[in-house]
């Protein structure tokens, strides 16, 4: 009987042989090549990729005003969307990590397959000659099985809540980066809008005027071959038109990017000229410089976002330390599982089973004090940022407010040399009209009033800048709910009607009696403004 089953010498060995054949042969074919892109393909995922970013985007009807802008930038801009999705999967690994909390349960189901059956041995008692033992088999060569079965472990359990809490916090920084990303958006809108509008206001005036130098030039030339004047004077009245030229063209340079970059910040097309509306150049108030610095530092203290970040992180980090602290006790886990055989040498195909299990790393006793310093460490490092990010705020605030300060007065003196140089410019073309005034003259004119008006818009920018600088810093910004859940049109108008924090902040702040009252000159210019019209109101967030 056992020579049935007897052993064959050779069998195996080539067995072995052709298993191994086969996973080298396997192994070859495997061997991954690198493959570049093609440039078919190339083309056809940047067309799709641009109908992506384009998609669900309104078009621009008739001119932009600056609240449109920022509402475009806050629902259409790719890098807020970015952070946006960012937030969203921080929510997703929020909510998928409660499942830690839970027990394990494990479905399986097999097959098992012999070339032989399994045979063994058995001899009696006190008999121990081989020759009278007897082969017999428990196990069928072919059987199935299937397990269903149940594992919670408290070690994983309060493993999975502390990881938990510090996903949740992680979740909270996703928020906080999205409103810093906010903020600097909003301040990049609004500059790239205050150059565009300059140089839709400017575009006129400056292309006249360099028609003008350019006709002058040609004139002293030609006087100049015709040589009725002196040699050196029409080559001083050509330097000096070349100077003004170069300054008009340096003017084109500065402000012909302002489309590009508006365009890009709000997800228009590039090469789609955009019309701003110029009645939304307006002037400034002085009710930011009205608000004590203690109440925008104690507002800043409460609602910035990098100190708010900052805070999270250390509450992550307090959170690790019981994590490295839990990994230290044993380990408690309870199972249970419903199993069937198909094997039908058994006596009973189901069963149930049931256990508990206590375990412990020994090597805890080692390792353990070195992760619970490490932890600390971690802690203590995390606490050091935050103060040092506290004192960063303090320090921007001062800052901002005194940027909002200088900007205004650098606004004032630019306002002011403006209007000196918009009535040289008109006394210049009246003369020019009787020819009491060479071209000269008048292109010199011409080209430091545009330079000034200019620099008033640059001026009037930077106000507008300062304040969105200090605004972010005390982490302020209007309540407008979800932008997704938002129109364009509906976004718009919340942003039109939010107003400056600064007369909220004034009526929180206490009064002290005796104290200065900072102040500041508020503008009232009524130059004219290069063929726009040029409305007062105070400003808005």
């Amino acid at each position: 009987m056992l020579s049935k089953f007897s052993l064959n010498p050779y069998r195996s060995p080539m067995r072995l042989s052709l298993v191994t054949l086969a996973c080298v042969v396997a192994t070859g074919c495997a061997n991954v090549q690198p493959v570049a892109l093609a440039p078919q393909d190339m083309l056809a995922q940047q067309q799709k990729d641009h109908e992506a970013a384009r998609k669900d985007v309104e078009p621009i009807q008739g001119a932009l005003t600056l609240h449109e802008a920022m509402a475009r930038a806050l629902k259409y801009n790719l890098d807020r969307r970015t952070r946006m999705m960012e937030e969203a999967l921080a929510m997703g690994q929020m909510d998928v990590s409660k499942f830690d909390m839970l027990p394990k349960v494990l479905a399986q189901a097999g097959y098992a397959n012999r070339d032989r059956a399994r045979f063994t041995h058995s001899s009696t008692y006190p008999s121990e000659d081989p020759n009278t033992s007897m082969s017999s088999t428990t196990a069928e060569r072919n059987h199935r099985t299937y397990d269903l079965g149940l594992t919670w472990s408290l070690l994983d359990f309060g493993l999975g809540y502390s990881g938990s809490k510090q996903q949740a916090d992680r979740f909270m920084i996703a928020g906080e980066k999205r409103r810093k990303a906010m903020h600097l958006l909003m301040q990049d809108v609004r500059t790239v809008y205050w150059r565009a509008a300059s140089a839709q206001l400017l575009k006129g005036d400056v292309e006249k005027t360099i028609a003008m130098a350019e006709e002058g030039l040609v004139d002293s030339r030609k006087a100049s071959e015709e040589r009725v004047r002196n040699p050196l004077e029409p080559l001083r009245y050509q330097r000096q038109l070349l100077e003004n030229l170069r300054l008009l063209e340096s003017i084109n340079q500065e402000l012909a990017s302002a489309q590009v970059d508006l365009a890009a910040l709000i997800n228009a097309p590039l090469n789609q000229p955009i019309e701003i509306a110029t009645s939304d150049l307006s002037n400034i108030s002085d009710d930011v410089v009205k608000v004590p610095v203690d109440k925008l530092a104690e507002v800043a203290l409460q609602n910035n976002a990098d100190l708010r970040e900052q805070h999270y992180n250390a509450r992550i980090a307090r959170e690790e330390t019981q994590r490295t602290l839990m990994r230290m006790f044993p380990n408690l886990s309870f199972n249970y599982g419903a199993k069937y055989d198909s094997d039908r040498y058994l006596l009973s195909n189901n069963w149930n089973e049931a256990g508990v299990q206590l375990s412990f790393n020994l090597m805890n006793l080692f390792t353990g004090p070195t992760q619970m310093k490490l932890a600390e460490a971690g802690v203590a490092l995390a606490d050091q940022r935050r103060v040092a990010t506290q004192m960063s705020v303090l320090t921007q605030v001062h800052l901002s407010r005194l940027q909002v300060i200088n900007a205004r007065s650098q606004y004032d003196r630019a306002d002011a040399i403006y209007e000196t140089d918009s009535k040289i410019a008109e006394v210049m073309r009246n003369r020019q009209k009787v020819q009491a005034q060479s071209k000269l003259d008048m292109v010199s004119s011409e080209t430091a009033s545009i330079l000034s008006l200019l620099r008033r818009y640059q001026a009037l920018a930077q106000v507008q800048v300062a304040e969105s600088r200090l605004v972010a810093t005390l982490g302020m910004e209007p309540q407008i709910g979800s932008t997704g859940d938002l129109s364009l049109q509906e976004l718009t108008e919340q942003l039109g009607k939010a107003q400056a924090p600064w007369a909220q902040l004034r009526a929180e702040a206490p009064q002290s009696p005796g104290a200065p009252a900072a102040a500041a000159k508020s503008v009232t210019s009524t130059a004219p403004v290069a063929a726009a019209n040029v409305t007062k109101s105070k400003g808005t967030w």
